[in-house]
């Protein structure tokens, strides 16, 4: 078992996110340079800018079509196989769900260089990083743990997704395809790996299967996608073909399972506003399983969309009252010409069309006449790009029960930090200081924990009054 920080630098973030910002939207505004190994993932940040809230819509049961609206294609059957019944949610108290006022925004820590980085600590320099994550009154920070890149040990290695299992431990995935678990104390150990990478973790209640989402051919044109399952140390394929990896990131990413025992996966699109990838720009033909929210039984018996309209969305999480919330990545826009695009939060409305492909600009193809776009609930500034997000549902942090917070993953001094969402559709700056935070969770304890793609460290957010 190996123990906290191994020395590294911190990468010169900031040419993680060049790659980044061209998967998620328009032009950087400026030169970044990061000394990197490859990387595959995406980022964000937020204007609060509020948005129309879309009515709540609670999960359901009822089959779903299985054509997209807009869609001519003929709905497949689904079969329906019979399954010991899911145990239901229990009632939430109604004081959990009022919610504390948002605090002031937290304001980013300036740039302080060091021997490793022009902009950062060294990433094994534990009180530098503690100093430097802000976060509101009554809450402190700790540096958890730093998981080094196995094949270059002086830089992190490029964190993914993080889920906690029934043992009570953190897991992490990395770009390399590795897992780790982690424990309290910031130890931690392989768990499996031999993935390509893994973008999605989630442990289903009441077992201890992990669920990973990852990628059977990393192409640009023609990749697949697959759901796996991890199991007294064996892997194995639920199921595969799912639309992958366009610019290295669309495809199957953040995994989550429902109220009603199922698991739901954000698949992304083919390509940036369903374009054929041979630079025509004429429109393609929009696939079933591509840029939708999928619903599966844990058993792989059933798979089928349970939303549309999905560009590139890259975690999902059910908030205490049944409604599922998606970070989506806006397409490519071009700053030169005002073709300024936002990057979204969507409330998940079943069988409803979110996006992807109508879009309105000069080179998509328009809203199909009938087709009525599902708005998003709040739109994040460009190049923003958000990720990982997670719904608190413990009572740590006292009344942020049914909070939404989610990580703005770009290397820019407007994103790297974590936003609070609350349902009446406002947003605020709830930690700052980061490389380029890929995925927050909320641990078993009630602490908030973010990991950072740049530099490998999980850092732990705790209230103390």
């Amino acid at each position: 078992m190996k123990t906290k920080p191994v020395s590294s630098l911190i990468l010169t973030t900031y040419a993680v996110v060049i790659f980044l910002l061209s998967a998620c939207g328009n032009q950087p505004a400026e030169p970044i340079t990061i000394t990197a190994t490859e990387s595959t993932i995406d980022v964000i940040e937020s204007t609060h800018t509020a948005v129309p809230t879309a009515t709540a819509v609670p999960p359901t049961t009822t089959p779903i079509p299985t054509a997209p609206p807009g869609s001519t294609a003929t709905p497949t059957p689904q079969p329906s196989p019979t399954h010991t019944p899911f145990p239901t949610a229990t009632a939430i108290p109604a004081e959990l769900l009022t919610p504390v006022a948002h605090a002031p925004d937290v304001q980013p820590p300036p740039y302080a260089p060091s021997e490793c980085s022009d902009r950062f600590p060294c990433n094994e320099d534990v009180e530098a990083w503690e100093a430097r994550i802000r976060v509101p009154a009554g809450f402190k920070v700790s540096y958890l743990a730093q998981i080094p890149h196995p094949e270059l040990p002086e830089f992190g290695s490029q964190l993914t997704s993080m889920t906690f299992g029934p043992d009570g431990l953190l897991y992490v995935a990395t770009t390399k395809g590795e897992i780790y678990k982690i424990t309290a104390d910031g130890s931690y150990e392989l768990y499996v790996d031999g993935f390509t990478v893994p973008t999605g973790l989630a442990f289903q209640p009441g077992t201890e299967k992990l669920f990973v989402s990852n990628r059977v051919e990393d192409r640009n044109v023609n990749g697949e996608g697959q759901i796996s399952v991890v199991e007294n140390g064996e892997i194995t394929t639920l199921f595969d073909g799912l639309p992958c990896c366009y610019i290295g990131m669309h495809g199957p990413n953040g995994i989550a399972f429902g109220p009603d025992g199922y698991g739901y996966v954000g698949v992304g699109g083919r390509a940036d506003h369903g374009e054929i990838l041979d630079g025509s720009n004429q429109q393609d033909e929009l696939q079933p399983n591509e840029a939708v929210i999928l619903r599966f039984h844990p058993d792989g018996s059933e798979v089928e969309p349970y939303a549309w309209g999905f560009r590139n969305p890259y975690d999902i999480a059910w908030d205490a009252l049944g409604n599922l919330y998606a970070t989506d990545n806006g397409r490519d826009g071009n700053a030169e010409d005002g073709d300024i695009v936002p990057e979204e939060l969507k409330r998940v409305e079943p069988g409803g069309q979110h996006g992807y492909p109508y879009f309105d600009c000069p080179a998509c193809f328009g809203i199909p006449d009938g087709v009525e776009i599902v708005p998003p609930v709040y739109e994040f500034e460009a190049h923003s790009v958000p990720a990982g997000i997670t719904t608190y549902l413990h009572e740590q942090f006292p009344g942020y029960y049914n909070s939404q917070f989610l990580v703005l993953w770009t290397a820019l001094p407007f994103a790297s930090k974590v936003v609070r969402y609350t349902a009446d559709g406002t947003a605020s700056t709830f930690s700052t200081g980061y490389a380029a935070p890929i995925d927050v969770v909320t641990g078993h304890d009630g602490a908030l924990y973010v990991g950072d793609y740049a530099t490998g460290i999980i850092f732990k957010i705790e209230y103390e009054g």
